[in-house]
């Protein structure tokens, strides 16, 4: 599957509001503690490429999850669009120990609080980043084939919300992070 995303900075209260008159059905409000690995083989930076590990809490402090991603890299100019390849573990603890011993060192931890709706087909998430910012994003799952129908319809949804598409903005939290970092 492909990740079809966009992301734009933006003053979630004013989402908030476009999101009431859209009737988007709330979601979930997280807690994400992502931590990103270097290959001990490839440079993911320039292979654009991505290992991470997903410490998720709800909002509340309760359920928490880990899951283990791979993003491909990107696979279009105007949005966030990758392969993504992402599966539950049961203990985040013992598979940073596996990709450590394998050579896979922390790169860096994005941390951010995350408020997500249902619009049409698409999640619409409030994310608020820590040392990086605040932004909108837009994204669904889909196949290879069905990439740029999902991309316009995104755009669509950052209108409707009284976005703009032209605000996109391509480099991940990670990216932005070790950017404000330099």
């Amino acid at each position: 599957m492909y990740e079809v995303e966009v992301k734009v900075p933006a003053d979630h209260e004013a989402v908030r509001r476009s999101l009431r008159e859209l009737d988007a059905r709330p979601l979930d409000h997280v807690v994400q503690r992502d931590t990103y690995y270097d290959a001990p083989d490839r440079d993911f930076a320039a292979t654009d490429e991505a290992l991470r590990l997903r410490r998720e809490t709800t909002g509340d402090g309760g359920n928490a999850t880990t899951r283990v991603t791979y993003k491909g890299p990107l696979v279009e100019t105007e949005s966030k669009t990758r392969r993504e390849l992402e599966t539950g573990v049961d203990d985040g603890e013992t598979v940073d120990g596996i990709l450590r011993a394998l050579g896979y060192d922390p790169a860096a931890t994005v941390e951010k609080e995350r408020e997500r709706f249902a619009v049409d087909d698409y999640v619409v998430t409030l994310d608020s980043v820590t040392n990086v910012g605040t932004y909108v994003e837009v994204e669904r799952e889909v196949p290879e084939s069905d990439v740029e129908t999902a991309r316009e319809g995104a755009f669509d949804v950052l209108r409707r919300l009284g976005l703009d598409p032209d605000d996109g903005v391509r480099t991940s939290y990670l990216g932005m992070l070790l950017n404000a970092q330099e």
